[in-house]
């Protein structure tokens, strides 16, 4: 399985990505300019953290408009595997991938922190081997976490099981004290409806190994492998 890693000024996770691909899963991956016109050949897609183009007009605003853009856009209509991960999540909602919209954090302070997560859906390509309601640790690191949508849209997200990871207690309980950035109804990570794109603020790149002392991340790494691996069979 091939994975590719796209890279744009002022990302600054992309090595993490690389590397939680190549030394745990052990797959080829490619850093992707921003200016490429294509992602032909690439299994899966990594929207990497950091401050694209410095984040200005707003998070992952101008990075919408880089050329790779286009061809992401097209590879995920197709049922491309495609994550986004912190700014890269902001960048799949500026291009119209995932619905809603990123806020400032409601402390309006730069969060760097584990946060727990529980696991809403694990019917998707990108969760399939943890449990449902399984309860993980996961970084964050943002400044504009906190994601927000209108009433109709988070109902569908609701009814659709979009939900993918909701912030939470360590005892699993999601509660207004256990959520970092205000978003609302605790949302850490929305998938489209076709499941096939994944927007998620906390860091599963920093935490994919035992040598960063928490190795939860890595089973989505390796989730992906095993749903194209199921897919290709």
């Amino acid at each position: 399985m091939k994975f590719g890693v796209v890279v744009f000024p002022g990302s600054n996770c992309d090595a993490d990505c690389f590397n939680a691909v190549k030394a745990v899963l052990d797959q080829p991956v490619e850093y992707i300019w921003h200016k490429s016109n294509s992602v032909e050949g690439f299994d899966c897609i990594i929207l990497p953290g950091g401050f694209s183009y410095g984040d200005y007009l707003r998070a992952g605003a101008i990075a919408r408009f880089s050329p790779v853009m286009e061809a992401v856009i097209e590879f995920a209509h197709r049922g491309g595997l495609v994550i986004g991960i912190c700014n890269g999540f902001q960048v799949l909602l500026e291009a119209g991938l995932l619905p809603g919209a990123m806020r400032r954090n409601d402390s309006l302070q730069f969060i760097c922190d584990d946060t727990y997560l529980k696991v809403e859906n694990a019917d998707t390509a990108f969760t399939a081997l943890w449990q449902p309601g399984q309860v993980i640790k996961i970084p964050v690191a943002h400044g504009d976490g906190n994601y927000y949508c209108d009433e109709n849209t988070l109902k569908e997200l609701q009814q659709n099981n979009q939900v993918v990871f909701r912030y939470c207690s360590p005892a699993g309980e999601v509660t207004a004290q256990a959520n970092p950035n205000g978003s609302i109804d605790n949302i850490a990570g929305v998938c489209n409806k076709q499941g096939n794109v994944l927007g998620m603020m906390p860091h599963p790149e920093r935490c994919a190994e035992k040598i960063l002392g928490n190795d939860d991340g890595a089973m989505l790494f390796k989730s992906i492998l095993a749903a194209w691996q199921r897919r290709v069979k």
